[in-house]
């Protein structure tokens, strides 16, 4: 990861206002106060993998304050997976409340108000992940969002655990790995959240599961042609029917999930420059796709544009 801002080199009255002004572009539009302007200090580092952004924070005693005019003037939309790294923060959100201990996670909506305290020697990583990555496999989070996940084995604990070593991976690995890298670390996430709120009645996690078994199924055998609604059913241990039920709920089904997801793996290689030798139609079959007009004609369906103009418009930028 590498440092985009440190207070190090800053004279003790700007400090905290350089601070203010970096995380609110880097992470999120917040208000924010000091314990103590004068000995303020920070630093925020900053990495990625595939499509997840890591942020360590490391910064003297404050609060800060997400209200409903910052979400008003967002224009990302993104969850925020917080794992404590050492001392204490302590965040609100939809009157929940959590005081997070090192090796803790929770999730927070940028898109929701919210409320933490920074206290003495916290430092905290945020992974910022696009909602479409989360809510695929855990569904609408309304209801998921500050619950404390405390590593005690299981599926919190191993998620604790690598999220806590992203940081020595971000930026350091090829294009293809890091695709499966976010998706084991996404699906991770969703067991985590997954095991916590299964001891909460109110939420369906049976549901969930089967949803993440399913894209797990599909994730696996992707770029197999012979891929389909029976054999990712079977390999999530549910019926057809039940899996496109609790599909339905998330406005898709097994085939059009199958196709969503190997059009997105199209999209990224024709946008990386270090497969720009590589064939249009060497990319679709490498991902299952078995007619060339038939990948064209939903490729320009979902993004817009032909395979060839799309990688041609993602060279120029």
């Amino acid at each position: 990861m590498d440092t985009i801002f440190s207070t190090a080199k800053i004279h003790a009255r700007d400090r905290f206002d350089y601070w203010h002004t970096v995380a609110c572009k880097t992470i999120v539009d917040h208000d924010s106060t000091p314990r103590c302007r004068g000995s303020f200090h920070a630093q925020l580092d900053a990495g990625v993998i595939a499509e997840i952004e890591l942020i360590r924070f490391d910064n003297s005693p404050m609060s800060v304050s997400h209200t409903e005019q910052h979400v008003n003037r967002a224009v990302h939309d993104d969850l925020f997976v917080c794992r404590q790294l050492a001392g204490r923060i302590a965040l609100q959100q939809d009157s929940r409340q959590v005081m997070l201990m090192p090796g803790d996670i929770t999730l927070i909506d940028s898109r929701r108000p919210y409320v933490g305290q920074f206290l003495e020697g916290s430092r905290l990583l945020v992974l910022k992940v696009a909602r479409r990555l989360l809510e695929a496999r855990v569904g609408d989070v309304r209801d998921l969002t500050t619950w404390i996940m405390r590593p005690s084995g299981g599926a919190i604990g191993l998620t604790s655990q690598l999220i806590s070593t992203l940081p020595d991976y971000a930026e350091q690995l090829d294009p293809p790995v890091e695709e499966i890298l976010q998706g084991k670390v996404l699906d991770l996430i969703a067991l985590a959240i997954g095991e916590i709120m299964s001891k909460r009645p109110r939420l369906s996690s049976a549901r969930s599961l089967v949803l993440l078994k399913v894209r797990s199924a599909i994730d696996a055998r992707l770029a197999d042609p012979a891929l389909d609604a029976s054999s990712v059913a079977r390999a999530a241990g549910v019926s057809v029917r039940y899996a496109n039920a609790v599909l339905a709920d998330e406005g898709t089904s097994i085939n059009k999930l199958i196709q969503a997801m190997r059009l997105e793996r199209c999209r990224k290689a024709l946008e990386d420059h270090l497969q720009a030798g590589r064939k249009i139609s060497e990319i679709a079959y490498s991902w299952g796709f078995s007619d060339m007009t038939h990948f064209g004609r939903k490729f320009r369906a979902a993004y817009g544009l032909l395979p060839r103009d799309f990688r041609r418009l993602a060279a120029a930028h």
